[in-house]
């Protein structure tokens, strides 16, 4: 996973979790890994099934399962105030990961899983500068 492109992006604050969320996987398109329609996908799945990408306290990993048009990016959004995803333990959210994976969605959930357990999300909010957040995202894809 090495050569999967990343991006950061640091915002005072999102209007509420559909904000962030469609911000967030922006970010893919913007990096050419996802299409113009993954933002709405992304919304879409949390409406069908509720804020289960809150994966930890402050943490959301932004995501969707679409048919074609995707591959491997990494992103994250780093919100000043935190948004409500209604999770009830986890929220509110500070960082919004997201993620497209040209297929192998699995291998993806895992590197962001193992980076969140080395202390991923406070690095990214400790992070001076976007190109520091976007290291750090690269170095949990070279685990």
């Amino acid at each position: 996973m090495a050569v999967t492109p990343v991006a950061a992006a640091f915002a005072a604050s999102a209007e509420d979790w559909r904000e962030g969320t469609r911000a967030a996987a922006e970010l893919l398109v913007g990096l050419g890994t996802a299409g113009e329609d993954y933002p709405a996908a992304c919304v879409a799945a949390i409406e069908e099934h509720g804020p289960y990408i809150v994966l930890t306290r402050g943490v959301a990993l932004v995501h969707a399962q679409v048919p074609a048009g995707t591959r491997e990016g990494l992103a994250v959004l780093r919100l000043g105030t935190p948004v409500e995803f209604g999770h009830p333990t986890n929220d509110p959210v500070d960082v919004l990961l997201s993620f497209s994976s040209g297929g192998d969605h699995m291998a993806m959930i895992k590197a962001v899983a193992r980076g969140l357990g080395g202390g991923l999300a406070d690095r990214i909010r400790q992070a001076a500068d976007t190109a520091e957040a976007e290291l750090q995202l690269t170095e949990v894809l070279d685990d």
